[in-house]
């Protein structure tokens, strides 16, 4: 049903706004750095670099989370994909970071699942988020997404020269808690990177950040910094996060820092408002709430500058 008013979208416009603002993230890997894409411009065929290997990240899809952010979740998730699978190129891999479900239901993990399942791309790899694990054993998670990481939920694997590490931060999570990743996950990582050569692009991937953007929202892993000093020595570290349902960025030495948006909904920046909860906005704001990052590339290999956009 359309409104008659034009500062009131129609349902449908909200959700493909939703939609666009949630996009996940493209990463093109160029001279052995991964660049972020802006996937507007990859649908259009524009991107730079043909032919490089293309991946994709989304993020928080929250499938059964039916509240006034977003009482269609489903719907700006299948949005999403049917954007990615109308790109010209197929990326080689898509990663999920995380909050694939709203509450660890059975039911909303078919729902994930089967949407999914929809995305065009030879592998999908997973970690899963605190809302993925309400159970505390993760069962249903593991049920479908464990047999990559015999159950444990962190594991790693190559694709065209990158080695990819996915780590799990979310199985003691504490409301407003820091995420950790523990001793035997930390040995584990050690001894994965052991014997690597230093040229090796890695990308880590896990729900949580992994540096601390705001303790008191427990935005951050306790432990990561012994992680991250097992990964110092490459020359290419990509960390790519969920969680905070936006875009954080930073770069320290060779360690980018990346967190995704939601495809779900928007939450408050770092400190405003009560909490890290759901963020509703009047329909008529939403595309001001919600964004894309768009990238310019110069140089050989493509260097980036981002910039971030409203859609309004």
């Amino acid at each position: 049903m359309s409104s008659s008013n034009p500062s009131r979208p129609s349902r449908r416009r909200a959700i493909q706004c939703m939609a666009f603002g949630g996009l996940g993230t493209l990463f093109m890997l160029s001279g052995g750095v991964l660049t972020p894409l802006d996937l507007a411009r990859a649908q259009a065929g524009t991107r730079p670099g043909a032919g490089q290997p293309l991946f994709l990240q989304i993020s928080d899809t929250h499938i059964g989370f039916n509240k006034d952010a977003n009482p269609d979740v489903a719907a700006t998730l299948a949005q999403t994909i049917a954007l990615v699978n109308a790109m010209p190129e197929t990326p080689a891999l898509a990663i999920h970071t995380g909050d694939i479900t709203h509450l660890s239901k059975p039911d909303e993990f078919d729902r994930a699942s089967q949407l999914l399942s929809g995305l065009r791309v030879p592998e999908l790899h997973t970690v899963p988020g605190e809302h993925d694990v309400t159970d505390g054993s993760g069962a249903e998670y593991f049920r479908r997404f464990g047999r990559a990481s015999d159950n444990r939920g962190y594991y790693s694997f190559d694709h065209a020269g990158v080695h990819f590490v996915a780590l799990v931060n979310v199985m003691h999570f504490k409301p407003n808690g820091l995420g950790s990743f523990g001793d035997d996950q930390l040995a584990w990582l050690a001894q994965d990177l052991n014997g690597r050569t230093s040229s090796t692009p890695i990308v880590v991937f896990s729900h949580m950040p992994m540096w601390t953007i705001y303790e008191p929202w427990g935005w951050g892993t306790g432990d990561a910094p012994q992680a991250l000093a097992l990964l110092r020595r490459f020359g290419s570290v990509t960390v790519l996060n969920g969680h905070i349902h936006q875009i954080v960025s930073k770069v320290e030495g060779n360690v980018t820092f990346h967190t995704a948006r939601s495809t779900a909904f928007p939450q408050p920046t770092a400190g405003n408002g009560p909490g890290p909860v759901p963020l509703t906005v009047p329909r008529a704001q939403l595309a001001k709430m919600l964004g894309v990052t768009t990238v310019e590339f110069s140089g050989a290999p493509a260097a980036s500058a981002l910039h971030d956009a409203t859609l309004a």
